[in-house]
């Protein structure tokens, strides 16, 4: 198997290495998640269901901003209704689902999802919940999901071009997971646009080695399109 330099596997996918076209299947728990989400998230405003479903049925569950957390927020619900295929010394990892949140200001409704600078965040908690159930793979922990290859930027807006899965700095350390049964438990995983640069990082010496440039610029789960770069280094004296 191919790996970085840190020694993390590289999986990579074609296009023929999907599966077909599949109805939904699997056991939801959107109950149960529904009151996770409005025990360490807060109340869900909306559900934005999906008209057409390939493999898993996902729904976005947006929490508005207030006063108290003044940003969107969305968590999936769907992706955990089939269990991913991890490796054997993974099997606890199987369900997952995914949450970003959105500066305050950002425009949230159908209208304004027919223009992809205000709807890409949302596509890509939409690929990347279906993402392990059309190629049977998994997602978890330190993961890193570029836009393409070469990556391209997610919108005309900004530099950022890949997705890391990350537990949420905002919220409650019990957010991160659900249990179901003792069967089943739920991982949750916020969504963090990266740089190239801090991609090429995380690729020679491990998703750890982020954490410090992180903690420099303040990163949080709020997506800033135009946030500094945790790897680059500004000039002093004309010298880097």
């Amino acid at each position: 198997m191919e790996k970085s330099e840190s020694g993390s596997p590289i999986y990579r996918y074609q296009e023929n290495d999907r599966n077909e076209f599949q109805a939904p299947s699997g056991e939801g728990n959107l109950e149960e998640i529904s009151k996770h989400i409005e025990k360490y998230v807060g109340e869900v405003n909306m559900v934005f269901h999906e008209l057409i479903s390939d493999q898993v049925h996902i729904d976005l569950h947006w929490i508005k901003p207030t006063s108290e957390r003044p940003y969107h927020t969305l968590v999936t619900s769907g992706m955990s209704d089939k269990p991913m295929t991890t490796p054997y010394e993974m099997n606890g990892s199987r369900y997952a689902e995914l949450s970003i949140c959105l500066p305050a200001d950002w425009k949230i409704s159908q209208e304004d999802f027919e223009d992809e600078e205000n709807y890409w965040p949302l596509r890509w908690l939409k690929i990347l919940s279906r993402f392990p159930h059309e190629y049977n793979t998994w997602l978890g922990y330190g993961h890193t999901i570029p836009n393409g290859n070469p990556p391209a930027p997610f919108s005309n807006r900004t530099n950022l071009n890949t997705m890391v899965l990350l537990p949420s700095i905002l919220f409650d350390p019990e957010f991160h997971e659900l249990k179901i049964n003792d069967e089943k438990t739920i991982c949750f995983y916020t969504i963090y646009p990266l740089y190239t640069e801090e991609v090429d990082l995380k690729m020679k010496k491990g998703v750890d080695a982020l954490f410090d440039g992180f903690e420099r610029i303040g990163l949080t789960d709020v997506l800033e399109i135009n946030r500094e770069n945790s790897v680059k280094r500004k000039k002093l004296f004309g010298l880097f």
